[in-house]
């Protein structure tokens, strides 16, 4: 009867996200509460909440602050001249205008959020694909598909979720993964490389007077994501009494899930007022010293983002008044990100308090050829393709991972490696018709989705491989 229960619960939790009829939010508290209660263990339900918030608030103050952190960066310019720089760089070749895309979509991926990602990188490079006649959906598949491996980032939405899901520590996942994203994001740009020949090939290489050249002054940073998988209204620029916005995706905690409208589009004035050009070899600094202390584990993720959110906030806006604006121009997005991972709490909580997990599991393992069972991790990194295009990344994490997790604890595999194999299919995961900033891509490419998706499938599905493959040659997987 667990077992029916598990699914069915799963089963409605995913249909009523896909369908849109609940927020993630509503939907992680109030369906596992009903099943609960269906269960005959309604009286414990606020014991098995109180037990996962309690490991769970680690993983939303590391969410929290990165969403401040790097927020604060888009506002203060940090990323204006490297997108100036990959214009120079550029120029008329078509070569160079791919594998740029691909660099910028992947730099700017580090805060977190496709839609910020998006907006930045279609506004800088769309005039250039259109000036030298190169296809589009070049441009919207190489995109995508680098910032779907970066997207595995920590405060980005996949490694978060399978923490959360599987109560590991985020940094004991990714870490070890990142020999295995570097050479899937190295795969990207090759990618690139070869698609900006067969451009080069298709149409030659072209010269372009320096006055068609697209003014590389103009700036264009756009707001974040929204945090409920539906979006938020974007910030108005930052010229204007608010910076660009930047946060999570669908349901508060995927930065690949976030939309919003290219209607909320600001190009900002490189005079705009956050910006603080004095400060930027300190932001840039502070940056790279932040994501090397992750790396090297000096400190847990989210007492380092937390330090480098007040440091940056301090130096940048010493005024108590600008402060509060900073903060209140990001609040949204930090409020449904604590929120969404609380209400996460309820649902795994629910799941693995009734026992709905072991006994899924263990139908699971049944199910599942003997011969298989050592190797759940290869098993999960394979099912993660299409199970991540098929349904949201907060049904497979919270819904499918667990089960997974289980299954392959069975049979001896470590739930690290089972965490570590579920985000190889996040390249993928990107381009699907469930994720909102993928319409945010093409809106502003003015690409039709269903182009986007026959071009972009295949090379994400094979990045995903790549990755996966990576991981089993290092030992990772």
């Amino acid at each position: 009867m667990l077992t029916v229960l598990g699914f069915a619960m799963i089963a409605t939790f995913l249909v009523l996200i896909m369908m849109k009829k609940m927020s993630p939010i509503a939907a992680l508290v109030l369906i596992p509460a009903l099943f609960c209660v269906a269960v005959g263990q309604g009286a414990q339900l606020g014991d098995y909440v109180i037990e996962g918030v309690g490991k769970l608030a680690p993983t939303a103050a590391m969410l929290m602050f990165a969403i401040v952190y790097f927020g604060v960066m888009i506002d203060v310019g940090l990323f204006d001249p490297i997108v100036r720089g990959i214009l120079r760089f550029c120029k008329a070749d078509p070569v160079r205008v791919v594998v740029g895309t691909a660099v910028l979509a992947a730099i700017v991926s580090l805060d977190g959020d496709g839609s910020t990602t998006f907006m930045i990188t279609v506004s800088a490079m769309y005039p250039l694909y259109k000036r030298l006649g190169m296809s589009l959906v070049v441009m919207t598949g190489v995109a995508a598909t680098a910032n779907g491996v970066m997207n595995t980032l920590p405060w980005g939405g996949p490694t978060a979720r399978a923490a959360t899901a599987l109560k590991l520590d985020a940094a004991d996942i990714f870490v070890p993964m990142i020999p295995a994203l570097g050479v899937g994001l190295l795969f990207v740009f090759v990618l690139a490389y070869v698609l900006g020949r067969r451009e080069r090939k298709r149409i030659g290489y072209l010269t372009l007077d320096e006055a068609l050249v697209p003014e590389s002054e103009t700036v264009l940073v756009g707001a974040g994501g929204g945090a409920d998988g539906t979006g938020t209204s974007a910030k108005p620029a930052a010229g204007a009494g608010a910076g660009a916005g930047t946060g999570t995706g669908a349901a508060g905690v995927d930065g690949d899930d976030g939309a919003r409208g290219d209607e909320g589009f600001q190009g900002l004035d490189p005079k705009r007022a956050t910006l603080r050009p004095k400060l930027y070899w300190f932001n840039a600094g502070l940056t790279v010293a932040l994501l090397a202390a992750m790396i090297l584990e000096l400190m847990p993720i989210p007492v380092l983002f937390l330090l480098g959110a007040a440091l940056a906030l301090t130096v940048n806006y010493p005024n108590m008044t600008e402060q509060k604006a900073r903060i209140a121009a990001h609040a949204d997005n930090v409020l449904n990100v604590s929120g969404m991972v609380f209400a996460a709490a309820v649902f795994t909580g629910v799941l693995t308090g009734t026992g709905m997990v072991k006994h899924m599991a263990d139908w699971l393992v049944d199910a599942i050829p003997a011969g298989m069972g050592p190797h759940m991790a290869l098993v999960t990194g394979v099912l993660s393709l299409p199970l991540t295009y098929f349904m949201s990344n907060d049904g497979f994490y919270f819904g499918v991972l667990p089960v997974l997790a289980e299954a392959g604890a069975a049979h001896g595999v470590s739930p690290l490696e089972i965490a570590r194999a579920s985000l190889v299919g996040q390249a993928l995961h990107m381009s699907s018709p469930l994720v909102p900033a993928v319409y945010v891509l093409v809106g502003m490419a003015k690409v039709e989705f269903g182009d986007h998706t026959k071009f972009t499938v295949k090379w994400a599905a094979l990045t995903s491989l790549v990755v996966l493959a990576a991981g089993i040659l290092f030992g990772i997987i």
